[in-house]
């Protein structure tokens, strides 16, 4: 061994490894082997498998299965990760063997070597703590990946739906401001019946409030079912008596989070439909978000050309050849986001239905596809809120001249007319170019008095 390596030995051989590396053996050959996306794992993911240690650490601690001195040692390494320190001892692509092994063995080799390092020891010599006998001990990649991922997937959704939440509220108060705006209605992208801007705005809040909290029971009633204790096929061989109990009580105390076991190890660990549904609700809500700002995109169409019943606040510069020209670049990005949030979907549910026999093996997958969306989705909802939605104004003029000119006004001479008459009228005005009431009055439907009032958009919002 030169200087710069130490050689290290696993199953199938020797080994080179960095000299002065907190990884060892296995991560090496990982590396080797998975050069595929260039990305390191997800930072919340390591912090999440991190945290699974410090809890099984405690756990095999208090029921006498690891001395108190090593589980101090591994608790204290863990925290120094859980903290951030070690970031860049981990190394594995998120695109690896099935079950995460990989970055787990890379997890186990740290802690193991800085537990080591904590008691006196040397790196790589494993002389006190063992990557697989003390920091994985009553342990399975099997179920601490999955279990490290969900926790992962429940801290992660606080932000997003307090990010939704948010956005949420502010579209309330867009609403409250836009009360009095009376506009044209549309359906089927046609002239319909008269509404305000404000109900619109209203509408907005309570899809992405109801998105948000179906995200969010989703998040603490099903992801948030662990299959910690269940080992390598949910019998908890290798675990000793009091272990399972133990860490999840100790689980709860680390991560802060109100999770639970699950009642049937054996089901969890071969089923991600827990993951599957997570992935739908954060689906649902990309789709809404998606929704809305395509509304915000149409009704603020033009300047000139276009509908323009609301402004968007102006962030950027719009074109590279016509001056002056701006876009909804906001909303624009948001619907990009959307568009891979609704992707990662796909990839989730492919994932948790290629479980075969006792497990399901690509959680590797299913954690760097929910991590991601939901940290997408997460800061575009945030810059949706406060650089977009916040700063929105109606153009109540333009919106009233659209109410009057709508076609969708002849709705109300049915109470004069009947339908079959009113819509004669319509076509009427469509084909001329005259107002609805203009039509009316010209045709003698009703005196002048009783047709503004019969006509009058405020009254049927």
């Amino acid at each position: 061994m030169g200087d710069e390596h130490r050689t290290e030995h696993d199953a199938l051989g020797d080994v080179r490894v960095p000299a002065g590396a907190y990884y060892g053996a296995e991560t090496v050959r990982a590396v080797e082997n998975f050069r595929i996306s260039g990305r390191p794992p997800r930072p919340d993911l390591m912090r999440a498998l991190a945290q699974v240690k410090v809890a099984a650490a405690r756990a095999n601690a208090r029921i006498g299965a690891l001395e108190p001195r090593l589980a101090e040692a591994i608790e204290r390494a863990g925290r120094e990760v859980m903290d951030g320190d070690m970031a860049d001892q981990f190394l594995v692509d998120p695109y690896q063997a099935g079950a995460g092994t990989s970055t787990h063995m890379n997890v186990n080799e740290v802690l193991a070597n800085r537990a080591n390092e904590l008691l006196g020891g040397s790196l790589g010599a494993y002389d006190h703590v063992h990557p697989n006998d003390h920091v994985n001990m009553g342990q399975s990649s099997n179920d601490v990946f999955p279990t490290a991922t969900r926790i992962a997937v429940v801290a992660a959704a606080e932000p997003l739906v307090s990010s939704l939440g948010a956005l949420a509220e502010t579209l309330r108060s867009k609403g409250d401001e836009f009360e009095g705006v009376v506009k044209s209605g549309r359906t089927h992208l046609q002239d319909a019946v008269p509404i305000t801007l404000g109900r619109e705005f209203h509408a907005y809040a309570e899809m992405v409030r109801r998105a948000a909290e179906r995200l969010d029971e989703t998040a603490r009633r099903r992801v948030a079912r662990l299959p910690i204790g269940g080992t390598a096929v949910g019998t908890g061989f290798g675990a000793q008596a009091g272990y399972r109990e133990a860490v999840l009580e100790e689980l709860e105390s680390v991560t802060g989070l109100a999770v639970f076991g699950a009642d049937d190890l054996v089901e969890i660990v071969r089923n991600h439909g827990d993951l599957a549904e997570f992935a739908g609700a954060l689906k649902s809500v990309a789709g809404v978000v998606s929704q809305v700002c395509n509304d915000l995109r149409m009704l603020a169409m033009g300047p000139r050309t276009g509908m323009a019943e609301i402004r968007l606040p102006e962030v950027q510069p719009g074109s590279s050849i016509m001056p002056g020209k701006v876009n909804p670049s906001i909303c624009e990005m948001v619907n990009m986001v959307c568009m891979r949030v609704s992707g990662a979907e796909h990839s989730v549910a492919l994932a948790a239905q290629a479980g075969q026999l006792d497990m399901t093996v690509m959680t590797p997958l299913v954690a760097d596809e929910l991590l991601e969306a939901e940290r997408l989705m997460e800061r575009a909802a945030t810059t949706l809120t406060e650089r977009c939605v916040r700063d929105i104004e109606a153009d109540a003029e333009r919106c009233r001249e659209y109410a009057w000119a709508s076609l969708g006004l002849a709705t109300a001479l049915r109470e004069l007319v009947g339908y079959e008459r009113a819509a004669e009228i319509a076509v009427t005005a469509y084909r001329t170019g005259a107002t609805v009431r203009a039509v009316a009055e010209r045709e003698g439907v009703a005196s002048p008095d009783e047709l503004d009032r019969v006509l009058d958009p405020s009254r049927y919002v």
